[in-house]
């Protein structure tokens, strides 16, 4: 049999209070599969944009999401949109 890889991008919406944006953003990035994750007001305007690459994440990115978090945690609701990536594998059978 012979395969394929289909990556498909998902975008998840998630409401929370402004002092409990940092803890979901740090539980979104533990996952692992997170390509993009944006802040929006409850205005719908974007606050903060962190694209999200593998490798990126960590100790060196967690400091600068610390100091925009303080920002953001003024905001009293904020909406994080999570853009996903996901692989789903394709199985073929092979003809012969």
């Amino acid at each position: 049999m012979e395969g394929g890889e289909l990556k498909m991008t998902r975008t998840e919406e998630f409401k929370v209070s402004g002092e409990d944006v940092m803890k979901k953003i740090k539980e979104l990035i533990a996952e692992g599969n997170i390509r993009k994750i944006t802040v929006k007001n409850k205005e719908n305007k974007e606050i903060a944009v962190f694209p999200l690459t593998l490798g990126v994440v960590g100790t060196v990115f967690l400091p600068a999401l610390a100091a925009i978090g303080t920002i953001i945690a003024l905001v009293s609701e904020c909406t994080i949109s999570v853009e996903k990536e996901e692989v789903e594998v394709k199985k073929t059978k092979k003809r012969g």
